[in-house]
């Protein structure tokens, strides 16, 4: 990973405020309401970070589906499962996944499709899970490279 994603996101995650309810109104219409519930337990700094990815995914993939769209909301929801704080994921991207909990905060593609897999989108799933290859999934990488 880039230093420089790394310090940008550091930087934007510093404030927990919860996204504009008008961003919000655009995820419930994005997600479907099992899903809603999942990104709603997310951090608001990563509430927060997924609409900036979800509105540079757009912008990359103007044509994307529903299922694709939701996967940018849901890119970094397997980061709930860890439950540590800005601080400690600080930390855990110097040291590496040492311990169980910066263990499943490294190993969140894989834990965030486990927790999308009985209410998402096979597609949604597998862009979660960064089991697929393709120029979409490329450009929703791109699209979390802030």
């Amino acid at each position: 990973m880039k230093l420089t994603h790394l310090v940008k996101r550091a930087l934007s995650s510093l404030s927990n405020r919860p996204p504009s309810p008008h961003d919000v109104a655009i995820v419930s219409e994005v997600l479907n309401t099992a899903e809603f519930a999942v990104w709603s337990e997310m951090q608001y700094r990563d509430q927060r970070h997924s609409i900036v990815v979800l509105n540079r995914f757009d912008a990359l993939v103007p044509g994307a589906v529903t299922a694709e769209r939701a996967a940018a909301l849901l890119h970094d929801v397997g980061k709930n499962v860890s439950g540590i704080g800005f601080l400690f994921r600080i930390v855990a991207t110097v040291v590496g996944p040492r311990g169980q909990r910066f263990s499943e905060y490294h190993n969140h593609e894989r834990l965030g499709a486990d927790l999308t897999r009985s209410i998402s989108d096979p597609r949604t799933v597998a862009l979660i899970g960064g089991s697929t290859n393709d120029e979409v999934s490329r450009l929703l990488q791109a699209a979390d490279d802030i």
